[in-house]
């Protein structure tokens, strides 16, 4: 119980809910647990959404392992927006750290992303350093540039470029990243959760929008790090993934354009992201994707752009 003796110590100071689901990945989840015994803040929980596994993730540990933890299990697949949601709804903290399950956290990662909000009340998002868990040598953020209104591309600033340090000055950033983003609790007062239809994917960018629209910084933080295994649940070659790329990227230029600029993006993604796109899927043999591509295009001349949040 030492680690909960450590939670009422430092009760002074902010909570912060640790907000991660877990969708049939439960030693993949134990593993992140782990990493959580040796953060240094005294004063967090940790929530892990089960959102709908096979085999529920309580069964599958021993929570008197770690006493600071919260399952909320979901009976349906929420998606990454839902089950965030869901954790966030019964989250008690401060502020919220919502970070993907197949990370590894650093010691001092909550203390070193609190500290932008300490000096700087219109800072609403903190984001740490990402790198690759297979490839530590290697960035995955170090902050985003800003997104093309026309193209509907964002690119991450120093992505799978070597650290050497050239990426070690905080500064505020276009977008959070969803693998790892602080969040305070009065920007989901103000602004609200993330937008549950995009489901999966670009709905941090949604989320980042919506944030800087409202007055709010995001500040990338580097001397907080996280080690990413990424894509464990999705997998990086899925056709799931495809689909869920192509429909959100339609969906937040619906959200967030103004009408010229969504003319010219339809125009651009009718013209030349479909057909390269669907043709090189088909030259490569890759039906599925190509169906999933179409899919994804499809759903929005029928589907609303409003969400719930």
């Amino acid at each position: 119980m030492a680690k909960r003796e450590r939670v009422e110590e430092g009760e002074e100071q902010p909570c912060v809910s640790i907000i991660t689901i877990n969708y049939n990945q439960a030693e993949i989840t134990r593993q992140f647990l782990e990493s959580a015994n040796t953060l240094n803040y005294p004063n967090f929980e940790i929530i892990v959404v089960d959102n709908a596994s096979i085999q529920p993730f309580e069964t599958t540990i021993d929570q008197t392992q770690f006493p600071y933890l919260q399952i909320v299990r979901s009976e349906e697949n929420l998606g990454f927006t839902g089950g965030n949601n869901l954790g966030i709804q019964v989250a008690k903290g401060d502020y919220y750290f919502i970070v993907n399950n197949d990370t590894e956290l650093s010691p001092a990662i909550l203390d070193e992303l609190l500290k932008p909000f300490m000096a700087n009340d219109k800072v609403g998002v903190t984001c740490p350093k990402i790198r690759f868990f297979d490839a530590p040598q290697l960035l995955q953020y170090a902050g985003y540039n800003p997104i093309n209104m026309f193209t509907g591309q964002a690119t991450a600033i120093g992505f799978k470029q070597a650290d050497n340090g050239q990426f070690d000055q905080p500064r505020p950033t276009y977008f959070a990243h969803g693998c790892a983003m602080m969040v305070s609790r009065n920007v989901v007062e103000q602004v609200g959760r993330f937008a549950e239809r995009f489901f999966l994917y670009y709905e941090e960018l949604d989320w980042s929008q919506r944030i800087r629209n409202a007055g709010f910084l995001i500040y990338y933080q580097p001397s907080a790090s996280i080690l990413h295994k990424e894509s464990v649940s999705v997998g990086q070659n899925s056709p799931l993934r495809t689909y869920y790329l192509t429909r959100n990227r339609i969906l937040f230029m619906r959200r967030h354009c103004s009408a010229f600029q969504r003319l010219v993006f339809f125009l651009f993604f009718s013209a030349f992201v479909f057909p390269k796109h669907v043709g090189t899927y088909l030259l490569s043999g890759r039906l599925r994707h190509a169906k999933a591509f179409i899919d994804g295009a499809i759903w929005n001349l029928t589907s609303p752009s409003i969400s719930p949040v």
